[in-house]
């Protein structure tokens, strides 16, 4: 009880970890394309990774028949997630996107009930509209806009939703036979090796980076995916997909909030 209350609060300062992800990455896709972002946000959070995993264990790496399922991890939850995202900008508002992905734990909820056969209560779908409602009221969509048919944001976001689906339940699978700090290095640096030509080929010229994207690059990279999947990884490990994918939808709240804060948009 006491891991999972630890873990309860972990996840929460993770989401205003994640919540002010977006004011930097916002800043930084000024001049980067998102793979190259990615590509630099992973690579200042496996320096923290790794130290962090040499600390404390230094002798388990991967085991051979689950270098398949990391490089999995790298596809759904670190490269096609965040893919899906930032592209479906190009086609829906971000008020719409919010939505959907809110969808997260009630998609999370379908795949246990199919694939596990956990029973799914009355008190779980409450639960879960109660937070596509929330979602909804805090970032003031306008619900006419769903039919404007713009098929492909539709499409990559609800694609953003599966993929995190996707990574949450392989991931939580596989990390029980790793400390979280292994399971995080493992997934950072497969994700770094399978962006590593894109951003040879596409990464701006040196001069276009500004003290202040710098500056977010590297919280970026230490808050947002070093320290960040550390938390999450645990998460996963010990509250489960589906507790960990409601925690998203608490993304909105301080997303927004720091918008307000440091961007000067409105609420």
């Amino acid at each position: 009880m006491k891991e999972k209350r630890t873990d309860f609060i972990m996840m929460c300062g993770l989401v205003c970890l994640w919540g002010l992800d977006y004011v930097f990455a916002k800043n930084a896709l000024g001049i980067l394309k998102p793979m190259c972002l990615l590509f630099l946000k992973y690579s200042v959070g496996f320096i923290l990774v790794a130290i962090v995993k040499f600390s404390q264990d230094r002798k388990s790496i991967v085991r051979v028949k689950d270098i398949p399922f990391f490089i999995l991890c790298s596809i759904t939850g670190e490269i096609l997630y965040f893919t899906c995202e930032y592209t479906a900008m190009d086609y829906i508002p971000v008020s719409l996107i919010t939505i959907i992905l809110a969808f997260v734990p009630a998609v999370s909820i379908l795949i246990e009930r199919i694939v596990f056969k956990k029973k799914f209560t009355a008190k779980m779908a409450l639960g879960t509209i109660i937070c596509i409602l929330g979602v909804a009221i805090v970032i003031g969509a306008d619900f006419r806009e769903l039919l404007q048919g713009r098929f492909i944001g539709y499409l990559l976001a609800f694609g953003a939703v599966l993929s995190w689906n996707a990574y949450n339940f392989i991931t939580a699978n596989v990390s029980r036979h790793y400390t979280g700090a292994t399971m995080t290095f493992n997934q950072l640096l497969c994700t770094i090796l399978i962006l590593l030509p894109y951003a040879l080929h596409n990464m701006p010229e040196t001069e276009s980076f500004t003290p202040g994207i710098i500056g977010g690059i590297i919280y970026l990279g230490l808050g947002s995916a070093g320290m960040g999947y550390l938390i999450l990884v645990r998460g996963l490990k010990v509250l489960g997909p589906t507790i960990s994918a409601m925690f998203s939808n608490f993304l909105p709240v301080t997303a927004t909030f720091f918008g307000w804060l440091f961007l000067g948009e409105s609420i």
